[in-house]
């Protein structure tokens, strides 16, 4: 049984998938700000169709599935520039029931980040991987 979440880790991965009940986006984002990560997941999700321009509640959940896979990305810390870390990231984004056989339980969506994270100097980052799961 396929869950969101590991659909949305192997397809950051460039594993292939198929979609089956999930909708899959994917993109890259570098940036030194937290808030400049957020923004493209959140314009790529809207330009795809994942969630609408005009709905809060798709909004919100996707911006607390970001923040929670940062987490991982940042070790706990959510920052980037302000402590001289910069990140080269893959996001994939991931809308559909919570695994394939429960589509009663309702949408959700998952937000997967995979790249590295370091000093803003070539060769002093390392890889890293976040995930971040919510109801919509």
């Amino acid at each position: 049984m396929r869950s969101i979440g590991k659909v949305a880790v192997l397809s950051v991965l460039d594993e292939p998938v198929a979609a089956g009940p999930f909708r899959i986006i994917t993109g890259q984002v570098g940036s030194m700000g937290i808030e400049k990560v957020v923004a493209a997941v959140e314009t790529a999700a809207k330009r795809e169709g994942l969630i609408a321009d005009d709905h809060y509640r798709g909004e919100h959940a996707l911006y607390h599935a970001v923040l929670e896979a940062l987490h991982g990305v940042c070790r706990g810390q959510l920052e980037l520039g302000s402590i001289l870390r910069t990140a080269g990231l893959k996001f994939a984004v991931v809308a559909g029931p919570k695994a394939e056989d429960q589509t009663a339980e309702g949408r959700w969506l998952a937000v997967a980040l995979y790249g590295h994270i370091g000093a803003p100097r070539k060769g002093f980052e390392h890889e890293v991987i976040g995930l971040g799961i919510n109801h919509l």
